[in-house]
């Protein structure tokens, strides 16, 4: 019988199938636990969780928060601005030190990618990554499965559009590589200066044209444009962006009628998607929210606990 055997979740492009569905159906077992009458407060009694948080967040943030307190852990929060990285400490020192008070697991979220899994080989604890640089933020790509599974049930043979920033994207990469395990038929579009070709190579199709993007998708992610990892513009404004590639009641017309739509958030409104779309029927972005908690609750319980389980 297979087992969980990871005690850290640094990505999604070595997870198989087993194990992306395994965090899957253990967070589906969370949620379906009344909230604050649920049985697994006990779960992580006496554990201690720190998140290092060296980017600003906060959905991941806090849903981490959230997940962590309702499986009875202890959980601190460590932003950049408040720790000693700022004074010159290493990645390393910081991580040592905090095992050293105590911690039981980290939740890292750095700008540099590749730091989780440094963490990993530096100290021997469970390390979860939330998120480092254009590399992945494997939460978030899992919670969107998640999200995903609710609405149109088994990934496997679904076309899902992934549509905007892909290049500077880690959300667009972990949804890539555990979309595509599971048998997902990704299309990745956007500005070519956004989507190069080379995504290709990693299972997807790729199209700057975004009629053909939409016209067969059962779902469309958005994904904001991540000025923040830009060293140079790649489009010649924000408003010829939304003309050419925003969601909005025109281009509706391109997508099946029950097609849905989601965005891991923050949203810029007016840009990559209109008020009016976001805040429809078709958007599962609070649901995204939403679901992001159980999501984290699983990969908490899972890491942590991996030598127990089976």
């Amino acid at each position: 019988m297979s087992k969980w055997v990871r005690n850290s979740l640094l990505g999604l492009e070595d997870l198989s199938e087993f194990e992306i569905m395994k965090i899957i159906e253990t967070a589906e077992s969370f949620a379906l636990q009344e909230p604050k009458q649920s049985s697994e407060k006990s779960l992580l009694s006496g554990y201690r969780i720190i998140n290092l948080f060296m980017e600003p967040s906060t959905r991941t943030r806090v849903a981490f928060e959230i997940a962590a307190k309702s499986l009875g852990a202890d959980v601190i929060s460590i932003s950049g601005e408040a720790s000693s990285l700022t004074k010159g400490e290493s990645l390393k020192d910081t991580a040592l030190n905090v095992k050293a008070l105590g911690a039981d697991a980290i939740v890292i979220r750095h700008s540099s990618p590749g730091s989780p899994l440094l963490l990993s080989r530096i100290v021997d604890l469970p390390i979860i990554n939330a998120g480092d640089g254009a590399h992945e933020h494997p939460s978030q790509g899992l919670l969107d499965i998640f999200t995903l599974r609710q609405k149109l049930g088994e990934i496997k043979g679904k076309r899902i559009t992934i549509l905007g920033d892909i290049l500077f994207s880690r959300v667009a990469r972990s949804n890539l590589f555990g979309l595509t395990t599971l048998g997902a038929k990704v299309t990745l579009a956007g500005p070519s200066t956004l989507v190069p070709k080379e995504f290709s190579q990693m299972g997807a199709r790729v199209t700057h044209n975004l009629e053909e993007a939409l016209v067969d998708a059962d779902a469309v992610m958005l994904l904001r444009i991540q000025h923040e990892r830009q060293s140079a513009k790649h489009f010649p404004s924000l408003s010829e962006y939304s003309k050419m590639f925003g969601l909005n009641n025109r281009v509706l017309n391109y997508m099946k009628k029950e097609a849905v739509v989601l965005h891991p958030g923050p949203l810029n409104r007016g840009v990559e998607i209109e008020s009016e779309l976001a805040d429809s029927n078709r958007a599962l972005i609070l649901n995204q929210v939403k679901n992001g908690i159980a999501v984290r609750m699983a990969i908490l319980y899972l890491c942590t606990r991996s030598n127990n389980l089976s």
